[in-house]
């Protein structure tokens, strides 16, 4: 299956995002993409640093905005994974929203929630696992990935490809926390055998990367930070290696002595 993720400098203008998107889809399909994925937060802007509050998303404008990402979806024929505010005044959630062809809309909401997120989303209670084509997707949100405990859900799930939608940037350029964070989601990669696609917004300096990490951690494509740009590979289910098949081995046998 081959796979994308788009980076750009999200705003709080749902009409600005969503162009940006549109150009976006239209240029995977060219490229025969079937999964097209975009940031956290990537449709209405991720508040305080884009809003005052969740609360100040317009609801009628985000869902005018759902229905034309539905209509390309349909028109493309591929699947598109968008972070978004979702819900309303009886509480907001940080959500993924799955648009895939002719099917109604499905949803993950973020758990992990500190800070910003604290004051500003519920938590959810989906388990982020879905099915595309066949392929097995895991998907999680941003502060998700420093609790291995999340992505254990997704290996006793045996997901083909872990997916987190990232809304991570710094005011000043911060190479201590991008490298930090992408040792995160490589190990979390290594650990549940799972191959591992990123994305992040870019402004006004991006701290955690958009690139995709095979099952042992290994980058197989990073995109340049702060540039918008389209990431796009050709993703194939291949036998594990030696040491692959080790880590799911023992894996196995702690999952049935911890079921936990």
């Amino acid at each position: 299956m081959k796979i994308g993720a788009y980076q750009f400098a999200i705003t709080n203008q749902i009409c600005q995002n969503l162009a940006v998107m549109k150009k976006a889809i239209l240029q995977a399909s060219q490229r025969n993409v079937r999964l097209l994925v975009f940031p956290e937060c990537a449709l209405t802007g991720y508040p305080p640093r884009d809003m005052p509050s969740s609360s100040a998303v317009r609801c009628g404008e985000r869902a005018d905005a759902c229905t034309a990402l539905q209509s390309l979806t349909d028109e493309c024929g591929m699947t598109v994974i968008v972070g978004s505010i979702t819900g309303g005044h009886d509480g907001c959630h940080n959500s993924a929203i799955v648009f895939s062809p002719r099917q109604p809309q499905q949803f993950y909401h973020k758990r992990a929630l500190w800070g910003w997120d604290q004051d500003n989303f519920t938590p959810g209670m989906e388990d982020g696992i879905f099915d595309i084509e066949g392929i097995t997707i895991g998907v999680r949100i941003c502060y998700e990935i420093r609790f291995p405990e999340f992505f254990r859900e997704l290996y006793r799930a045996r997901t083909d490809l872990n997916i987190v939608l990232f809304y991570d940037v710094s005011d000043r350029d911060d190479m201590d926390r991008y490298e930090l964070i992408t040792s995160h989601i490589r190990t979390r990669a290594v650990e549940n055998v799972t191959f591992t696609l990123s994305v992040n917004t870019i402004s006004p300096y991006q701290t955690a990367p958009t690139a995709l990490y095979d099952r042992s951690g290994r980058t197989l494509s990073e995109l340049k930070r702060q540039e918008e740009m389209l990431l796009v590979y050709d993703l194939e289910k291949t036998p594990s290696d030696f040491g692959e098949r080790g880590r799911e081995q023992i894996s196995d046998r702690l999952l049935m002595r911890y079921p936990v």
